[in-house]
């Protein structure tokens, strides 16, 4: 049985959606250079985001993704932006306000960068979940070999990920196992002190960190016993079809042309 906390690393979710339907080899690429295309935008080009927003809520719809699990998986970034946010008081400008008690200045061009980081971050972000939300961990790797990103690196993407669930169901049962061995007795409190919950804790993550890499050891053999030397193979390798090149491409293309097109 797979845990909760490990289904929560799943990010593929099946439809029957055109999306879903093409090549990781096609999707990959275009998601990456439309990337490339919002992280070109330069601060206060409001008119750019825009444009550049307007084909992912398309793709959203195409998708047939739950629209509120695409807000939720794309603001998880959001923590990393605040790293942008001293920004606002050190790039030179008109002052906007000054911040009470430490009297730091922020600026109106300051402020405008922050607001653009984050909108191309979220953006970029929401390129993320919709690439890994309609391709599966196969297609994606396939992909990656096909851009020819080294075998290595692919085989730790790929191991990093299967072992996610299995140390989330062996965690689970180690949580289960706890949990029928403690009583709680209605009128008392149980367990002991915060330090005592702590140690028990850390017993248990070391337990769980043994227990995981005896288990990485064993299989890593077995599968070099079945002649495993570092490369994902596949069974088939479907061709291409012209309407995926041609939709990644005019993808890219838009993005491109927008980028471009309002800096004239």
């Amino acid at each position: 049985m797979i845990a909760r906390e490990a289904l929560f690393a799943e990010r593929h979710i099946e439809r029957d959606s055109l999306l879903h339907r093409m090549d990781g080899r096609v999707k990959l690429p275009a998601a990456l250079l439309y990337i490339v295309a919002i992280t070109l935008t330069n601060p206060a080009q409001w008119a750019t985001l825009a444009l550049l927003a307007l084909p992912l809520l398309v793709v959203v719809a195409i998708s047939q993704l739950p629209l509120l699990l695409v807000l939720i998986r794309s603001v998880l970034g959001f923590p990393f932006v605040l790293a942008a946010v001293p920004l606002m008081f050190t790039e030179p400008g008109e002052e906007l306000f000054t911040l009470p008690l430490v009297g730091w200045d922020a600026s109106v061009e300051g402020f405008q960068a922050v607001v653009t980081i984050f909108i191309k971050s979220w953006l970029a972000v929401l390129v993320g979940v919709l690439l890994t939300s309609t391709t599966s961990v196969g297609d994606l790797l396939r992909a990656l070999r096909t851009l020819r990103v080294p075998k290595l690196l692919v085989a730790v993407v790929f191991f990093t990920y299967r072992y996610l669930h299995v140390v989330g169901s062996e965690g689970q049962r180690m949580m289960r196992a706890r949990d029928s061995r403690a009583a709680e007795i209605e009128g008392y409190r149980s367990g002991g002190s915060l330090r005592w919950r702590a140690r028990i804790l850390g017993f248990m993550v070391g337990s769980l960190f043994t227990r995981s890499l005896e288990r990485g050891e064993r299989v890593y053999a077995a599968m070099q016993a079945r002649g495993y030397d570092g490369e994902s193979r596949f069974l088939t390798s479907p061709r291409l079809e012209a309407w995926e090149i041609a939709a990644a491409a005019a993808f890219v293309a838009y993005g491109l042309i927008v980028q471009f097109g309002m800096r004239l």
